[in-house]
């Protein structure tokens, strides 16, 4: 069978950073998929599902309600190795397009201070497993390390 394209990186010399995973065509309409790589696979430990389980939530809503981009979003999700999220946005979109929307995203979850959105029983499958304290902790060593100092090798995947 034929290797998916995100099994073809090189996840030995991926490095944290914003990479462009696809872009994808439905209709006359691009969706741009991102990879939001918050660890480096197989050389740091990964995220824990309570944080990243709060991120996601944090995230999706942040990204759903912005005033600018809003209208846009298609998907915030957690990626199965626990290493980041893949980021769906409608556009012919680069890295360079969304930096400054990720700061803002990261920033937001860094600086939260209220109760997880959608953390009920009733509007979650798995309220009980979030990690506000470890998301806030995780965004803001994202932002210090990776992209408040962005540079190209932060978005160019490995060879």
């Amino acid at each position: 069978m034929k290797k998916i394209p995100s099994f073809t990186i090189d996840h030995l010399h991926l490095l944290r950073g914003i990479y462009v995973s696809r872009k994808d065509y439905m209709g006359d309409q691009v969706i741009t998929t991102f990879d939001i790589r918050m660890k480096e696979p197989n050389h740091e430990p990964a995220l824990g599902y309570g944080e990243l389980h709060t991120i996601e939530h944090l995230a999706a809503t942040f990204l759903r309600n912005h005033p600018v981009w809003g209208d846009k979003i298609v998907f915030w999700g957690p990626m199965g190795c626990c290493t980041g999220n893949y980021f769906l946005i409608k556009g012919d979109l680069s890295v360079l397009d969304i930096i400054g929307l990720m700061r803002e995203t990261f920033r937001f979850i860094r600086d939260f201070e209220d109760k997880v959105p959608g953390a009920t029983p009733k509007d979650c499958g798995n309220y009980l497993l979030h990690n506000l304290p470890m998301a806030k902790y995780e965004a803001d060593k994202y932002l210090r390390e990776v992209l408040d100092v962005f540079e190209e090798r932060n978005m160019v995947y490995p060879k």
